[in-house]
């Protein structure tokens, strides 16, 4: 992350990248970033402080890995959960627990996006859109297949490190509403 005044961040261009533009949107780690520069090899991302101060961004190191993922457009195919990269407060892993095939990974949640979480429900965890296995109080478990496990960076996760969470839309809404009628 430079730091001049103003917070960009750098990162390697992916050859199945080379469609994008100045003003792509790109989910960096779940963040929704525009692209403000780029060239053949590196794309540049312009990140305010309410960003980095939700998010993990600002933590980020040279040479570290992040999930990358291009928005999707309105003509394509929906598979899967509605995320939208708005990433809304970071959570910390407890624990990954490998059983034969299957991990589970327990997620400390901030204490105002328990309300969201709701069992078999999804979750964003790092721009990754997954199932809620289960939730207990302010502890949230999802089950990682090991396709997701090589192809994203939860596989490199380990206890105590961060993650960004986007609860989903729809619990969002539905809870914003129903608080406002009390």
């Amino acid at each position: 992350m430079q730091e001049s005044g103003d917070n960009r961040l750098t990162l390697s261009r992916p050859e199945s990248f080379q469609d994008i533009a100045i003003g792509s949107s790109i989910a960096v780690a779940g963040v929704c970033l525009s692209v403000v520069a780029l060239n053949d090899r590196s794309m540049t991302f312009d990140v305010i402080g309410e960003t980095l101060q939700r998010s993990t961004l600002g933590t980020l190191r040279k040479g570290e890995s992040v999930n990358l993922e291009r928005a999707m457009r309105a003509d394509d195919r929906f598979e899967g959960h509605m995320v939208q990269g708005h990433v809304e407060g970071t959570g910390e892993i407890l624990s990954k627990e490998q059983n034969g095939t299957r991990t589970l990974l327990t997620i400390r949640l901030p204490e105002e996006l328990i309300p969201t979480v709701v069992s078999k429900g999804s979750i964003t965890l790092d721009g990754v859109s997954l199932t809620v296995a289960s939730i207990q109080g302010s502890e949230c478990s999802v089950a990682l297949i090991p396709h997701t496990l090589e192809y994203t960076t939860l596989g490199e996760l380990s206890q105590g490190d961060s993650v960004n969470i986007e609860t989903d839309v729809l619990g969002r809404y539905v809870h914003s509403l129903l608080s406002r009628q009390t």
